[in-house]
């Protein structure tokens, strides 16, 4: 299964959301999935309730001929309401844009990204402001660390990237902290799993550097690239939850980023 087989997004009028809807649109057209596209209103709100009728239809106009569903829920938070009405759609995969205020070009966690970051029962993906995606992706890029989610998240990717038509890479950071040789004896078994697994040669890279936003700045982000984290090890089973690297790397990422629950299957 290719995430992304029903792609939800959490539209917003504003920056954000137009580049999560762009990005939305792109995932959807190159998986052949269903695309939803849904604004959160709190309860009790008439008004709002019609502001949010109004924002999808700027969405629809945005979309113009690119077939999507548009649906308006009632939530005390966005976050939850996109999580719940993912659950109910069957969504795979919720995708949101940058909070306002933050560096173009890098992911911001606003309020509605936090807690899908932290309790989401789908993956997640979030999208750096100003991001223009292109007509496909061009690669995945899994960052890796030896523990049964990222072994998980290897078969996954490994069987995404065979079904696009795309390359996988395998990146493990290095801050200097931890014993190279086995960081480079983990990424050779992670690139035996997704070969064992698929078929598909992995390309293996480590990132080094003093901290996690240097270590990225020291491999290649083309293009089209797609960075993937596995949840946390703290995660609830089915949830997604980041570590502290893994949100690290994510608020200093160039390019979208995917977080996939524990448990994905």
């Amino acid at each position: 299964m290719v995430i992304g087989e029903h792609v939800v997004v959490g539209y917003t009028h504003d920056p954000g959301g137009r580049d999560a809807l762009a990005l939305g649109a792109a995932i959807a057209r190159v998986t052949g999935g269903e695309l939803t596209v849904a604004t959160i209103y709190p309860p009790g709100s008439p008004g709002l309730a019609v502001e949010a009728q109004a924002n999808l239809a700027h969405a629809a106009e945005a979309l113009g001929e690119v077939p999507a569903d548009y649906l308006t829920f009632e939530s005390r938070g966005s976050g939850r309401g996109l999580a719940v009405l993912a659950g109910r759609i069957r969504a795979d995969l919720i995708v949101v844009g940058s909070a306002q205020g933050g560096p173009r070009g890098r992911i911001t966690i606003g309020s509605t990204a936090d807690h899908l970051l932290h309790l989401s029962p789908e993956a997640v993906l979030l999208t750096p402001a100003g991001y223009a995606p292109p007509e496909a992706p061009s690669r995945l890029t899994l960052a890796y660390v030896h523990r049964p989610q990222a072994d998980e998240a290897v078969e996954r990717v490994a069987q995404a990237a065979l079904r696009l038509g795309v390359p996988m890479r395998l990146i493990t950071f290095d801050l200097r902290t931890d014993d190279a040789g086995r960081l480079r004896d983990d990424l050779a078994l992670a690139v035996r799993l997704a070969w064992e697994s698929t078929g598909i040669e992995a390309e293996a890279e480590t990132a080094e550097g003093h901290d996690v936003a240097t270590a990225l700045d020291s491999v290649e982000w083309p293009p089209g690239d797609l960075l993937v984290c596995a949840a946390s090890e703290d995660a609830q089973p089915h949830r997604v939850f980041l570590g502290e690297v893994a949100m690290k790397a994510l608020k200093a990422s160039s390019c979208p980023v995917a977080v996939l629950p524990r448990g994905f299957s």
